[in-house]
């Protein structure tokens, strides 16, 4: 029996989050750090804004070891827009902060440019570029819903699971071991982001 933490954040569209994953047929719960994790099948870490200041609040909270501990026993761990942002070794946003460190990555600023406003909002391609158990019966080259200004960069490109373009290209899904990433928002991205989503879900964390 699957149960979904979902990781209570100060900011974020966590509502429509669980509102998805319920109509999914999940009973997802939000958790913080008074927590069980231990009871946990998944956990997902949403979040929307500004890198530094979202990762200065899970430092003060002290979550970012439970979100170790927890991927470190090789249960399923999903990041999305600044969650999946979160994931990586550093971001560069207000200055270099260090990040959960689960993908050798850093999180850069969107080149941006004509006709290519920042942040960068609406529908966007994804490129699939190699197989995984999130992305089943998800058609190559659909688009998804994204709300961001900066973006991950890959030292291992095989961590790379989606490819889009906004001014250069940035990796839009993530996965490494038991852990993946979403940037955009699969809550809002209708029947290809609810796969997504259902497809974490059952998901055993193995590739």
């Amino acid at each position: 029996m699957e149960r979904i933490g979902l990781l209570r954040m100060p900011i974020g569209n966590l509502q429509s989050a669980w509102n998805a994953l319920y109509e999914l047929g999940f009973d997802p719960e939000m958790v913080d750090e008074q927590s069980d994790f231990d009871e946990l099948t998944h956990l997902i870490v949403p979040g929307v804004g500004n890198f530094k200041a979202v990762m200065a609040h899970l430092n003060a909270k002290g979550l970012p070891n439970k979100i170790r501990a927890f991927a470190a026993t090789g249960r399923p761990t999903l990041g999305i827009c600044v969650g999946m942002q979160l994931l990586a070794a550093t971001g560069t946003e207000s200055g270099q902060t260090d990040g959960l460190g689960f993908v050798r990555a850093t999180v850069e600023r969107l080149p941006g440019g004509p006709g290519m406003p920042l942040p960068h909002v609406g529908w966007s391609t994804v490129d699939l570029k190699r197989d995984h158990p999130v992305t089943d019966n998800v058609k190559q080259g659909r688009d998804f819903y994204f709300v961001h200004s900066y973006a991950m960069k890959c030292e291992d490109e095989t961590d790379a699971i989606g490819i889009t373009n906004y001014g250069d290209d940035f990796v839009s899904i993530v996965g490494r071991d038991n852990v993946v990433g979403f940037q955009f928002h699969p809550e809002k991205s209708q029947a290809n982001g609810l796969k997504l989503l259902e497809n974490f879900c059952y998901w055993d964390g193995q590739c």
